[in-house]
């Protein structure tokens, strides 16, 4: 398969591609490369894909120097020319959207930009996809467009019309444009709305990373909620094990779906959505206590209300992943944050050992 993957200098569009080239497949990555977070880390992620931040080049395709079957381009979404350009060369089977301006609080004070990446981009992606034949289009959605919702687990079957920022109504926003294009040009969309995913090479102005960094340097950490938050904590491994079985299968139109009775998570067109998550909430202070006891430290905690934009709880229900891809997160907390922070002690060359728990 020829596969374009956005997003590759992101935390999961990296991971996805090591392991779509792993499997033989003909990978393309893009990435406009943005200064929203440290930008060593994501020229970390490109140079392990063997892509040097030396050569990179706007619009400019890069052979990787590790794998013959990878491809880079410097691109932003909203270039729909260059965006065009890039699709009618490559002819691409499948596309997995994974470039988004991401972060809950950033949209409370960048709205534009949301809605440049988020939804120009994302238009152009789908236009792209309608244009040059694409038999599967699987895309990044989020947790957060449960907004008010307040029944547990978050289901893909329950009403999201009440989101409580920006990013998850642009998020909530793709769910519906894709839906058109599955309608009216009968190209297989897929949505993912991941729940809090984590681990090695994970993002910057993520919980883990910040409150690992924060408790090593000896600073205090911000704890929202008072600490009364739970999050459906997701390992990497088990979110890339997800989306590579959905890329595999493209969705079909749902022949019980109705208008009468219409299911959120399906139509009669190809079109589904799926959350991808842990299927088992944590909360914030036993994550928190996790990590003092890795680093054998204990943080100075400042207590805060819940912030706006955020929600109190996320849980995943995950029944239809399981069943229709056979999906089966493995990865608990314990496990992977020990894995994040020997990462983390390893890109930042820190003299720290481990304890063990």
């Amino acid at each position: 398969m020829k596969i374009l993957v956005t997003g590759t200098a992101g935390f999961i569009g990296y991971h996805l591609a090591e392991r779509l080239i792993s499997e033989g497949a003909d990978v393309t990555g893009i990435d406009s490369i943005n200064d929203y977070y440290d930008m060593n880390v994501k020229f970390g992620r490109l140079k392990r894909t063997g892509i040097s931040a030396d050569d990179i080049s706007y619009s400019k395709t890069l052979v990787s120097r590790k794998h013959k079957n990878y491809k880079f381009v410097q691109l932003n979404l909203e270039d729909k020319e260059n965006l065009d350009k890039l699709f009618r060369e490559e002819k691409f089977d499948a596309v997995c959207n994974l470039a988004a301006q991401a972060g809950v609080r950033y949209s409370l004070t960048n709205p534009d930009v949301y809605i440049n990446s988020n939804i120009t981009g994302f238009l152009n992606i789908l236009e792209a996809c309608r244009h040059n034949d694409v038999n599967n289009l699987v895309y990044a959605s989020s947790s957060s467009v449960y907004g008010k919702n307040e029944e547990y687990p978050f289901s893909i079957h329950h009403n999201v019309d009440h989101p409580v920022s920006l990013y998850a109504a642009s998020k909530k926003s793709n769910e519906l444009m894709a839906h058109c294009y599955s309608h009216l040009f009968n190209i297989p969309t897929t949505g993912l709305r991941f729940f809090t995913v984590y681990g090695p090479w994970g993002r910057p102005d993520m919980a883990l990373f910040l409150f690992t960094k924060a408790i090593i340097e000896g600073k205090p950490i911000d704890v929202f909620n008072n600490g009364q938050m739970r999050r459906d904590f997701t390992y990497i491994d088990d979110i890339i094990e997800g989306i590579a079985r959905v890329i595999k299968n493209p969705a079909k139109p749902n022949p019980d779906w109705t208008g009468k009775n219409p299911d959120p998570g399906s139509s009669s067109a190809p079109y589904r959505i799926y959350n991808i998550g842990s299927n088992r909430p944590v909360l914030l202070m036993d994550f928190i206590n996790t990590i003092e006891k890795y680093l054998g430290k204990v943080a100075e905690k400042n207590y805060l209300p819940l912030q706006p934009g955020d929600v109190p709880a996320s849980h995943a229900d995950v029944q239809d992943l399981m069943k229709n891809f056979g999906y089966s997160p493995r990865t608990g907390i314990e496990e992977g944050i020990r894995k994040f922070l020997e990462w983390y002690i390893d890109f930042y060359k820190i003299n720290l050992k481990l304890r063990e728990i």
